[in-house]
Parts: structure tokens; sequence; C-alpha cells
């Protein structure tokens, strides 16, 4: 290495170490997510109570990632849990094994699992991130306000930007 790549190297280091830091203030400040991001797992209920998943287990066979465990039982006529005649009696998603995809969400005839925009998911154990049944179902316990970017300049038709 020469005298003159040096002096270069330096020059830029130079011509940055008086630049402002570009910092964001993560937990103040959250960067706006895009429409379609895919964070936390969440379980749906019906408007009456009842939960809509019924156990079919689609969404564990679509996981690619095998993540998701359901374990059907049948549903008591006198006091359903479900809709329909059976319902996941235990349901589980281990989130460290998880790669997001959508594929459980899209799989699911019945809408009751959905990915929403929460991101913050870091735990101190890994028995921590087996999400069950119970957690899915629970809105989270303090409302995040995770912000959402924009559709208008994310959604391509056609291979060109709408404007």
């Amino acid at each position: 290495m020469s005298a003159v790549d040096q002096v270069k190297g330096f020059a830029v280091t130079f011509r940055h170490l008086f630049r402002k830091p570009v910092t964001q203030q993560f937990p103040e400040y959250k960067r706006p997510v895009y429409p379609r991001f895919r964070g936390r797992h969440r379980l749906h209920r019906h408007e009456n109570g009842l939960e809509k998943c019924v156990g079919c287990s689609l969404c564990a066979a679509a996981c690619p990632a095998d993540c998701i465990r359901v374990v059907a039982a049948e549903n008591d006529p006198a006091a359903p849990i479900s809709a329909g005649e059976r319902h996941a009696r235990i349901y589980e998603i281990n989130l460290s094994r998880c790669i997001y995809c959508g594929y459980c969400e899209i799989a699911c005839p019945f809408d009751a699992i959905t990915l929403g925009h929460d991101y913050e998911l870091a735990e101190m154990s890994r028995e921590a991130m087996v999400y069950t049944k119970e957690m899915l179902l629970a809105p989270s316990p303090e409302p995040r306000r995770t912000p959402v970017a924009p559709v208008d300049p994310f959604d391509v038709v056609g291979g060109e930007t709408d404007q």
C-alpha cells in the first residue's frame, strides 16, 4: 500500500469524521413498516366469543419451517370452544423457527390466523419464543403504535409504480 493510498483513506475518514451522525432514537421513534410487512401472529375470535380456529392443521401443513403445532379435540356441544365440530386444544407457534412467510395465513380457510405489524419480539429464552394459544388469542399487553408507511409508493402494477 503506497503513501498516496493511505492519504486517500485518511481523507475519506476525516471527511466523515465531522459530519453529524445519523442516529434514530428507536424506542421513541419507530420507522414505518411496509404495508405488507408480516410480524407477530394473532389468532382471532368470532363476535360471539368462539374461536375461529377449528383445529384443521392446514396452517401447520403449509408451514415450510415446521414451527406450528396443532392438536385438535372434539368440541363439546354443551360448551363449544369454536364454531366447528373440533377445536384446537393445543396451538403453538415457535417464533424462533418462523420465517414469517405468511403461508399459514393464506392456508387458513377461516381467517383464524393473521400476521400483524408488531416486530418487537425479542425474548430472554428460547422457551419464551414458543407462543401458546392463549398468548396468540390475547391482545397485545399494551397497544403498540407501529407506524405503517403509505400504501401508494409500494403498490406495483404491471412492473411500474403508480405515481
